[in-house]
């Protein structure tokens, strides 16, 4: 029987089948992944310049406003204040650039330049809202409000502290709000401070005179 010889199709080999998707797949999506991979390298570069950048900002801030501190304590308010803006003007978004400003409304308001407290209190809020820090500077700007005689936003000030220090800081934070208030010509909003002192920090030391203020303001004629 004569041996019969079909033709058939080449037959195909798997792995050189494999290999040719792989060649078109690279071919189409290769090109897209290193450009994905250069992407992320270069974000990668990017961040760790940015970050050492930061870094070392910070320490020439840090260093600077530590000079800027002992001047504050040596009673050199001017040239304190000088150095604190040239710090938060170099150095804007370095924690220490921006603690430059709370430094600066210190210099300010013991150097009699109440206005100039009051902007820059203001402006370290704007960048540090929360922290036992951010409390004191609060109540800086309140002393720093009623000292440039803006009385009803000081009074404002002092209310919204009362709560947040301790009990007899709250009797006086009352009862500087009640001052400013009085000043402010709001006879009742004062009456209402003075009889909240009286009522919730009545063992404090501002409770006493408060009681006196109460009943003389209450006697007065409207």
């Amino acid at each position: 029987m004569p041996l019969t010889i079909r033709k058939s199709g080449r037959l195909e080999d798997p792995g050189a089948e494999l290999l040719a998707k792989g060649a078109a797949f690279w071919e189409r999506y290769g090109r897209i992944a290193l450009g994905v991979l250069a992407a992320l390298a270069a974000a990668a570069a990017i961040t760790f310049v940015t970050m050492r950048s930061r870094a070392s900002a910070e320490e020439q801030a840090a260093g600077r406003l530590a000079e800027a501190n002992v001047l504050y304590w040596q009673g050199e308010y001017p040239r304190s204040l000088e150095l604190s803006r040239q710090i938060s003007q170099q150095y804007p978004t370095t924690p220490s650039g921006i603690d430059a400003h709370r430094l600066a409304g210190d210099n300010a308001y013991w150097n009699g330049d109440f206005k100039t407290a009051v902007t820059e209190y203001r402006t370290y809020l704007d960048r540090q809202k929360k922290g036992v820090l951010a409390e004191g500077v609060r109540r800086g700007l309140a002393y720093a409000l009623e000292s440039s005689r803006q009385f009803a936003e000081a009074a404002s000030a002092y209310e919204a502290l009362v709560g947040r220090f301790d009990r007899e800081s709250s009797g006086e934070l009352l009862a500087a709000a009640a001052r400013c208030y009085r000043a402010a010509n709001r006879r009742a909003d004062a009456l209402r401070c003075l009889q909240r002192l009286v009522d919730e920090f009545g063992e404090t030391g501002s409770a006493v005179m408060a009681r006196t203020e109460l009943a003389e303001l209450s006697a007065a004629p409207r």
